[in-house]
């Protein structure tokens, strides 16, 4: 009995030092549908009569997309999140 205690007591030692990484790739929450994909523009601020309208001379003014969307990421894509594999090539020995 104390020796599952102990190796019950180890793995979950293991999975803790190990942290999310496996858990996160494993669900790929990335690709799921969140609230703000659904967001809509609204109509602008309509003032009613007798009321002054806001300052908008130091507003932001957010310019119109008029780039193609970028192609929909697949499943099997990595999360934009994640750092892509780094493989950097070897260096030649300088010749002597």
């Amino acid at each position: 009995m104390r020796y599952r205690v102990a190796l019950i007591g180890i793995l979950v030692a293991l999975m803790g030092l190990t942290g999310c990484k496996h858990l996160r790739s494993m669900a790929k929450a990335c690709h799921d549908t969140k609230p703000y994909m659904r967001s809509a523009s609204i109509a602008p601020l309509k003032i009613p009569p007798g009321l002054d309208s806001p300052d908008t001379a130091n507003a932001l003014h957010i310019p119109a997309l008029n780039a193609p969307a970028p192609p929909p990421r697949k499943k099997t894509d990595p999360c934009l999140d994640e750092p892509p594999p780094f493989n950097a090539p070897k260096q030649a020995l300088p010749q002597a």
